[in-house]
């Protein structure tokens, strides 16, 4: 078996662990950023084995340059998401932010409201 085996290589942006739906980025950002063993990733990923853990490690250390392109591309992407989202945020994101908000001014009130020290 080749260790390209272990892929599906759907795009240049988009390659994928064979037998899953679980993109190569998700257990590098665990490894890399994260500090996480192969077999914490793999118990956190119930869908991948072990091997497949290794493979796709083993496949960044064979395709260092290239991969770590990808993964930057990858958070690059991400973030550009989050920022667009906090610009244009969903109907459901501005009543939970409502929501959020006026549970804190009642909790600030109340708080200002209870003596220091009283319980």
């Amino acid at each position: 078996m080749q260790l390209e085996d272990y892929f599906d290589f759907l795009a240049p942006d988009d390659i994928r662990i064979r037998g899953t739906r679980v993109g190569i980025e998700t257990v590098l950002y665990e490894y890399i950023h994260q500090s996480q063993s192969p077999e914490a990733i793999a118990r956190r990923y119930p869908a991948l084995t072990l091997e497949q853990v290794y493979a796709t490690i083993t496949y960044y250390f064979h395709n260092q340059a290239a991969v770590e392109t990808y993964l930057a591309d990858w958070l690059a992407h991400g973030e550009r998401m989050r920022a667009e989202q906090e610009r244009n945020p969903t109907p459901a994101m501005l009543k939970l932010r409502q929501m959020r908000n006026q549970y804190l001014s009642a909790f600030q009130v109340a708080e200002e409201r209870t003596p220091y020290g009283a319980d």
